[in-house]
């Protein structure tokens, strides 16, 4: 699971969160502690990037949100991260410098990591994405297994427990995902790894591989 490492997926420079991840050693083990995690790190922040919007919101000065998004606390949207019409975020999400949060998308319990862009369409929830990563129009994070066991990560040869109920998927830094394709609880894909529109992903991908399908997972050219 050495890959499955936060060190190994992750440019923590590229994120408010950094602190976050100190002390643990895979993404997953932060995901129950967003919630705590933002509202200390919220009162932190400088007035004069950032102002206090209810009880619990922090939204950068220089942000874009529509006035039709939707945004439910904690939650922290840094600086020149653009929320567009009918976004719905219902809290715990970090949401990076320049970060898209598009038309429709829905945000749970995650960590958007700068650049990233999950623009037309999207759910992602108990995830966290890397730097500039991508998910295409329609495309999915499934965190909730349909039998409502814990999620386990299914690695190349073996299987890691996280013993957590919801667990969506762990995307490294510049991970494109096709459209409408559907990332299973616990999916793990590794830096710069692709995603074919259309996918049904479980398990891991390793940095620098195409997943086409079940069967053929290459490595970029």
């Amino acid at each position: 699971m050495e890959e499955c490492k936060i060190t190994e997926l992750y440019d923590l420079t590229q994120t408010i969160a950094a602190e976050l991840f100190e002390g643990a050693e895979y993404p997953w083990e932060v995901l129950p502690k967003i919630h705590a995690f933002i509202l200390e790190l919220g009162e932190t922040l400088p007035e004069d990037r950032y102002f206090k919007q209810g009880d619990d919101v922090w939204v950068a000065r220089t942000a874009k949100v529509a006035i039709t998004a939707s945004i439910t606390g904690p939650c922290i949207i840094d600086e020149e991260a653009e929320i567009r019409h009918c976004a719905f975020i219902r809290g715990n999400a970090i949401v990076g410098k320049g970060a898209v949060v598009g038309n429709s998308t829905e945000l749970k319990n995650v960590v958007l990591f700068n650049g990233v862009q999950v623009p037309h369409y999207n759910y992602v929830g108990d995830s966290i994405l890397g730097y500039k990563a991508h998910m295409g129009a329609g495309s999915i994070t499934s965190n909730v297994k349909s039998d409502k066991t814990l999620v386990v990560i299914h690695g190349e040869r073996e299987q890691f427990p996280t013993g957590l109920k919801k667990v969506g998927a762990m995307l490294g830094d510049e991970v494109e995902v096709g459209c409408n394709s559907v990332l299973n609880p616990g999916t793990v894909i590794g830096r710069r790894g692709q995603v074919y529109p259309v996918s049904c992903v479980r398990g891991f991908i390793p940095a620098d591989h195409i997943f086409k399908d079940r069967d053929h997972v290459i490595r970029r050219q």
